[in-house]
């Protein structure tokens, strides 16, 4: 993984290129440039795979073509043997020079061979148009800005905030080219809804436990083929047990990393849980308490996240990763994705078959903001590279084919998920239901109590060049009756709380606090 600057356009100060640059310095360990008077191009860049050749910006033998990418392709052996046998004569064993190759091959159609989490810029240095794309679920970030006829890219929105001026994403699926005036001219390259629709409905259970216990697998082992140790993120359920298993399995160094209060249920199931599979357990014990405003203005600065809820669980995040780069580990597979994917989140359990596949296709779209925006910057934030295995597109497409009624049965969320791997997983595990991160670590309740100051903070960054600080859609979608339409209207009209609800808010997080001392004062009962 990387960070990418990008000035186009004539007459760029350098000296801002560099601070632009240097922001983004957490998310590599090496910082490489390539500089000229129409195109100043840097990485920050993380070396994982072929460390010492991949340097970036990445140039085409002839010159030409400036490659700065961000991310791994994880099909990019299959695809360097194709590029070989059509020609080409390739100077390294890196997904980098495999991204530029193939565009030079296939030209933007390339894009929907790469099978991976990217984004990346292409410059034609002989005329200064820059192709720009980024992966189906947005799980690595890009952004753009415009300013006196120059263009400017990066990886984070906090490298963009000097230029003053606004800032637009390069929504998750979607490429085109751009230059220094004019553009990018974006469209979509994947449509999600369409996933699938060539293969019939998976619906018998059998068959779908089958398939989906072999992608699973698969996904985990291609994003476990590294030389390095890998990290997984262990809240002791069955997402994250699942990732672990497999881990365990398919590679010859694995460690697990747990954090919350040292009484919360994610700790107590997660020491269980990796006694049982003898794998090297961390565990990060975080007390209420610990959680000042100073530790959620960190976190707000990091995660650069809109949604109040993502923001909490992004505080809970940063220690987790801390502890990680602490370690000496680079690379984490998490469970994340596997709760939209199979019936995980509460709405979706509420409602009939083809809302509740709207709402999926919803969220899917939107994780690159939310869920993924979190752990991309959280991790990268301490040169953590995050993989997330539940979202290859295979599985996905698989999702898409099961039908409701496999994914939430007999009251139980992701019934198939836990079908599948019933032979595998612990009985504690199995049953253990679903469960937001900051909920289960026990520390939600701390950090609500700042939630008043988020806006403030977040607006304080200059991140609202971007977009606002927005309400939780979970909290938006039930107020409108599951209504998904009416929730996007809604949270579009209405996008931050008010100072009332904010206060009612406030005074339930202090009930909350006040509730463990008045039963240690009166005697009535002990802390939970």
């Amino acid at each position: 993984m990387s960070g990418i600057a990008l000035v186009l356009g004539s007459g760029a100060d350098r000296a801002a290129f560099h601070r632009m640059l240097a922001t983004l310095g957490p998310r590599g360990d090496l910082a490489e440039t390539h500089l000229r008077a129409d195109v100043l191009a840097g990485v920050q860049r993380l070396r994982i795979v072929d460390r010492e050749r991949a340097a970036q910006p990445w140039a085409s033998a002839d010159g030409r073509w400036l490659l700065c990418y961000n991310g791994e392709i994880y099909n990019h052996r299959e695809l360097a043997a194709e590029l070989v046998r059509l020609g080409h004569r390739l100077r390294s064993e890196s997904d980098t020079e495999v991204v530029l190759e193939a565009f030079l091959e296939w030209g933007p159609r390339a894009i929907r061979r790469l099978r991976g989490e990217f984004a990346f810029a292409i410059v034609d240095t002989t005329t200064g148009r820059t192709y720009l794309a980024r992966d189906p679920l947005g799980v690595r970030p890009l952004y753009w800005s415009r300013q006196l006829r120059r263009l400017h890219v990066a990886s984070e929105v906090k490298a963009l905030v000097p230029v003053g001026a606004p800032i637009s994403e390069v929504p998750p699926g979607h490429h085109g080219w751009a230059g220094a005036v004019a553009g990018p001219d974006l469209v979509p390259y994947l449509d999600l809804a369409r996933l699938g629709d060539r293969q019939p409905p998976v619906d018998d259970p059998g068959q779908a436990a089958t398939l989906l216990r072999e992608r699973l697998r698969e996904s985990i082992r291609a994003r476990v083929d590294t030389d390095l140790t890998v990290g997984v993120p262990l809240s002791g359920g069955l997402d994250s047990a699942l990732v672990l298993l497999h881990v365990r399995q398919l590679h010859h160094d694995c460690v697990a990393f747990t954090v919350g209060d040292p009484d919360s249920d994610d700790v107590r199931h997660a020491r269980r849980l990796a006694a049982e599979l003898g794998v090297h357990h961390e565990v990060i014990e975080l007390r209420p308490r610990d959680i000042r405003l100073d530790d959620v203005r960190e976190a707000i600065r990091i995660s650069e996240l809109t949604e109040y809820g993502d923001v909490i669980d992004a505080v809970v995040s940063v220690p987790l990763f801390r502890r990680v780069r602490d370690l000496g580990v680079r690379v984490v597979l998490t469970g994340d994705g596997a709760d939209e994917l199979f019936g995980g989140r509460p709405a979706q359990q509420r409602l009939g078959p083809e809302a509740a596949r709207r709402l999926l296709l919803h969220r899917l779209r939107n994780l690159g903001r939310t869920e993924l925006q979190r752990i991309d910057r959280t991790g990268l934030a301490h040169g953590v590279e995050v993989r997330v295995p539940f979202l290859d597109l295979s599985l996905i497409e698989l999702a898409l084919r099961m039908p409701a009624e496999l994914k939430l049965r007999d009251g139980r969320e992701k019934w198939i998920l836990r079908r599948a791997f019933a032979d595998r997983l612990p009985e504690h595990v199995r049953r253990r239901p679903a469960g937001r991160l900051s909920y289960a670590s026990g520390l939600h309740e701390r950090v609500r109590l700042y939630r008043p100051f988020f806006a403030r903070r977040y607006r304080s960054f200059g991140y609202d060049l971007l977009a606002p600080m927005r309400r939780d859609f979970d909290a938006v979608l039930m107020r409108c009756d599951d209504d998904l339409d009416r929730a996007v209207a809604e949270g579009t009209a209405r996008q931050d709380y008010t100072v009332l609800e904010h206060a009612r808010d406030l005074a339930g997080a202090a009930r909350w606090h006040m509730t463990p001392a008045l039963r240690r004062r009166t005697g009535s009962g002990r802390r939970s």
